[in-house]
């Protein structure tokens, strides 16, 4: 599932003008400091926001971002919560100084990237969601993107009419919304206050 969220991550920063590199393509025999970086992503003509960065990111506002260090954690069956990084603290590894300068250098960054970490999703409740936002600012992350925000991005840029061989993603995404999986209507499916299967 790593690689397949990976893909999809790559896929929505390079369709928004973004270079994407990834440090390796092999798994390490032994934990590294840099494995807690995912890619690092730099775009050559970034568009200064005219204001702060939104710690919440989403396409339109995704070119003030110059260059980051970017983490995908893409469970996809919880969202983000206090709770879940008290029983994985890893998921915050890549904002700890050692990584984060070890990626910098090997990525031959200059200047200072954002430290952007992709979740599922932030918790639906406000008051669960402005706790999981503090915890992340205060940790150290500069800004996150919901997978919710990729997918709908992704699905409403491919068109069927476009052959898209040279990326599996986006073909798949076009076969679907040829076969009717992808109609306005379905889309609906991507808003946030969707009710979870089993929930009432």
């Amino acid at each position: 599932m790593a690689a397949v969220s990976e893909t999809i991550v790559r896929e929505f920063f390079e369709s928004h003008g973004f270079f994407v590199r990834q440090q390796r393509k092999y798994i390490p025999h032994k934990k590294s400091l840099d494995e807690a970086i995912d890619f690092f992503v730099i775009h050559p003509d970034p568009q200064p926001a005219p204001g702060p960065l939104p710690f919440v990111l989403d396409s339109g506002n995704l070119r003030a971002l110059a260059s980051a260090v970017v983490v995908v954690k893409g469970w996809h069956a919880d969202s983000f919560t206090p709770g879940r990084l008290t029983h994985a603290p890893e998921i915050l590894r890549f904002v700890e100084p050692k990584v984060f300068q070890k990626a910098a250098r090997a990525f031959g960054v200059g200047g200072t990237p954002a430290k952007v970490l992709v979740v599922p999703e932030l918790p639906q409740d406000a008051a669960v969601r402005e706790r999981s936002v503090a915890l992340l600012r205060g940790r150290g992350v500069d800004a996150v993107i919901p997978f919710r925000v990729i997918l709908t991005d992704l699905i409403g840029q491919v068109e069927t009419s476009r052959n898209y061989q040279k990326s599996d993603v986006l073909q798949i995404i076009r076969i679907l919304k040829i076969h009717g999986y992808f109609k306005e209507p379905q889309l609906e499916l991507f808003k946030t206050n969707r009710t979870r299967p089993g929930s009432s």
